[in-house]
């Protein structure tokens, strides 16, 4: 089964991708209506070992529609998913959304 996942932050990057899930994602840029972006400092030691950053962006949602987060749509299996949970710290949870291209997706927000 596949997956939408929608990253804004550190999911996006290369090295973060090939340590996480041993590949490089394909995806789509879209976009995220209702949240802001903020800032959360990461203290898993695993987690700043991949990403090689003390602080890491995190969505809130807002449920005003002129707040919009950009980000990429990215095609995954159940098993990189179930590897995502696992690098997003405590701080996230992973809810569900609509983007603004209609498709329906993962996202991880503040929990």
């Amino acid at each position: 089964m596949k997956h939408n996942l929608f990253s804004y932050g550190t999911l996006q990057l290369e090295h973060v991708q090939l340590k996480s899930f041993g590949r490089k994602l394909e995806g789509e840029k879209d976009v995220l209506k209702g949240f802001k972006l903020e800032q959360v400092q990461i203290i898993d030691t695993e987690v700043l070992a991949v990403s090689k950053e003390a602080f890491h962006p995190i969505i809130i949602q807002t449920n005003d529609k002129k707040d919009v987060v950009s980000g990429t749509l990215y095609k995954i299996s159940q098993e990189e998913l179930a590897k995502a949970d696992t690098y997003e710290v405590s701080d996230y949870k992973r809810v569900e959304a609509t983007f603004e291209s209609g498709k329906k997706g993962w996202v991880y927000v503040k929990a």
